[in-house]
């Protein structure tokens, strides 16, 4: 992503955990723009981040939650930005149904682990770096405040990741069904022009053998009329040599 992006990733951070300590519940009002702002594209990946829990909270706390949730953005609750709630909901109700499922859950998880993983090699390459220069061993991100900001940025970026590769993948299998549609399509109209071909053939069979049994018929009167003639051609009279 680019550095903007992370940039918005942080101030987003920043702007919510504000609002957060300001109002644990939120109302429907900051919901609905928790949800829809710029960015929340990538944002609302994480079901754990949709509906506001750890990644180690137990199914039924999950669902708790979810209920408040969508409560407060469900569309009857928001008549006056129906249009904006039938959209919250839907990514509330995603957030759930990924939970639920055991194998979306444990990917989910997974993408934590690898979160983890980058910033434990990215803050073991700063301490490196700070001792190579001869600075203190200490780094930022030694502050929880701070390693936890970077670690919500990082499981950003790898729900993203894994959503762009996801996508690339759908795509390159919509291309090869879309390749082997127009395949399937090419070999049955050849079929089909070949079937036609065939049944012409047939059906103009007997009109083939009728003109060649008419032009053989034509051959042979021309040739036995040939016959004829040569037959009876002219003879000249015989000579009377006694007279």
């Amino acid at each position: 992503m680019s550095g903007d992006l992370e940039h918005s990733f942080e101030q987003f951070y920043s702007d919510l955990k504000q609002t957060e300590e300001q109002d644990a519940v939120l109302t429907a009002s900051q919901q609905l723009d928790r949800l829809l702002r710029p960015g929340s594209t990538y944002l609302n990946l994480n079901p754990f981040e949709v509906l506001q829990i750890d990644p180690d909270t137990d199914l039924e706390t999950a669902k708790k939650k979810y209920r408040q949730l969508s409560l407060l953005v469900h569309p009857d609750r928001n008549p006056d930005d129906k249009d904006r709630a039938d959209k919250a909901f839907d990514i509330v109700k995603k957030a759930i149904e990924q939970i639920e499922d055991p194998n979306e859950l444990q990917k989910s998880k997974e993408c934590y682990t690898e979160a983890r993983a980058r910033l434990a090699v990215a803050m073991s390459e700063k301490r490196r770096k700070n001792k190579r220069e001869g600075k203190e061993d200490t780094i930022e991100e030694d502050d929880p405040a701070v390693y936890k900001r970077t670690l919500w940025v990082t499981v950003t970026k790898v729900f993203a990741a894994r959503e762009k590769k996801r996508r690339i993948l759908e795509e390159r299998a919509n291309d090869e069904k879309k390749r082997m549609a127009e395949m399937m399509a090419e070999a049955s109209e050849k079929r089909k022009l070949a079937e036609e071909f065939a049944k012409n053939y047939e059906e103009s069979r007997d009109e083939r053998s009728g003109s060649w049994r008419n032009f053989v018929a034509k051959k042979e009167k021309k040739e036995k009329k040939g016959k004829t003639l040569r037959g009876t051609a002219f003879k000249p009279p015989k000579q009377n040599l006694y007279k």
